[in-house]
């Protein structure tokens, strides 16, 4: 009798083959739910909505610490991204380097230690100096009003100033205003996008400070696991089928952009796209984005030390505490 297995994610190019059937998990039957924000996924399963479910690492991180931590996750990392590009400034504040950021006031989205707030703060303290304690910290929404995530431990370590927005606030507005000094944030303010001169990147050439950062660590930072029931991963050979399906889901897609190189990209609609496919795949290599804890340790174990660093976990945590056992080899 083939498992059930109720999966939350968001719809992603690379899971678009098991949305539509094109790939399937072997012995399982399977029923996929998406939402149009992916933090709605991560509340859904921390209600206990899912089987199987996509979760910021820092929400899964979190949910260790609790006296019965629901999951285990699988070295399946959905969404990764660069996160120089993150980090936002006003013009007015005098912030022109990352230095200039100790004691300022910055905004952070939906909670302290989001996924990419934790990247940037470990990289602003290894690399230029500057440790969360020596900001004040505001919590909020960038474009809309987020209320504060409550279903989801939040930790704030002792000497760290951290306060939520005031209801109806928004961070981006505070940031136009210069009401805060600058924003780590996963969306992007909309006085940005509306090419407003009241709200700037502090990396303005952060595309090539990332491919240096690349270069010079080997991380091309994940934010986001697959986790699994942990009752459900103690089943001989579940957790393997669901993480070989979800790479093959990937591969699909990757494979896509490998054979439309012969063809100029023809299907996509952004012009250059393949010089731009070309010079990441001589950068990240033939797998770009890769599954598994080999490929990918570095990654995983520098935002755990961040995290722990943070104040985020009780302890430091490694590889081996995170995934499922018999996914380590992967």
């Amino acid at each position: 009798m083939a498992a059930k297995l109720n999966i939350g994610l968001y719809p992603y190019e690379h899971t678009a083959a098991l949305l539509d059937g094109r790939v399937t998990i072997d012995g399982v039957d399977t029923t996929f739910e998406t939402a149009p924000l992916v933090s709605d996924v991560f509340r859904r399963a921390l209600e206990g909505r899912y089987d199987v479910a996509e979760l910021g690492l820092t929400y899964y991180l979190r949910t260790l610490d609790l006296d019965d931590p629901p999951f285990l996750a699988l070295p399946v990392l959905p969404n990764r991204n660069f996160r120089h590009s993150a980090v936002f400034v006003h013009p007015g504040s005098g912030i022109e380097q990352p230095q200039d950021l100790a004691g300022r006031t910055v905004g952070e989205f939906a909670l302290y230690g989001h996924d990419p707030g934790v990247w940037m703060k470990g990289i602003l303290a290894d690399e230029y100096g500057v440790t969360p304690d020596l900001c004040r910290w505001v919590v909020g929404g960038t474009n809309h009003p987020v209320p504060s995530f409550d279903w989801i431990p939040q930790p704030v370590p002792d000497g760290v100033d951290v306060r939520h927005a005031e209801d109806g606030r928004t961070l981006g507005a505070m940031l136009a205003t210069g009401e805060i000094d600058a924003l780590i944030s996963v969306d992007v303010p909309q006085a940005l996008l509306d090419g407003s001169p009241d709200v700037a990147r502090l990396f303005p050439d952060h595309e090539i400070v990332e491919r240096a950062y690349y270069r010079r660590t080997g991380i091309f930072p994940p934010m986001h696991v697959l986790a699994i029931r942990r009752d459900l991963a103690a089943r001989p050979g579940l957790a393997r089928a669901v993480y070989d399906a979800f790479a093959q889901a990937k591969e699909l897609t990757a494979r896509a952009y490998r054979e439309g190189a012969a063809k100029q990209h023809m299907g996509v609609i952004t012009p250059w796209f393949s010089s731009l496919f070309e010079a990441n795949r001589r950068l990240l290599g033939e797998d770009w984005w890769p599954y598994g804890i080999t490929a990918n340790r570095t990654a995983l174990d520098t935002f755990l030390r961040y995290h722990h660093e943070q104040g985020l976990s009780r302890r430091r945590l490694t590889c081996e505490d995170v995934f499922v056992p018999d996914l380590l080899d992967t």
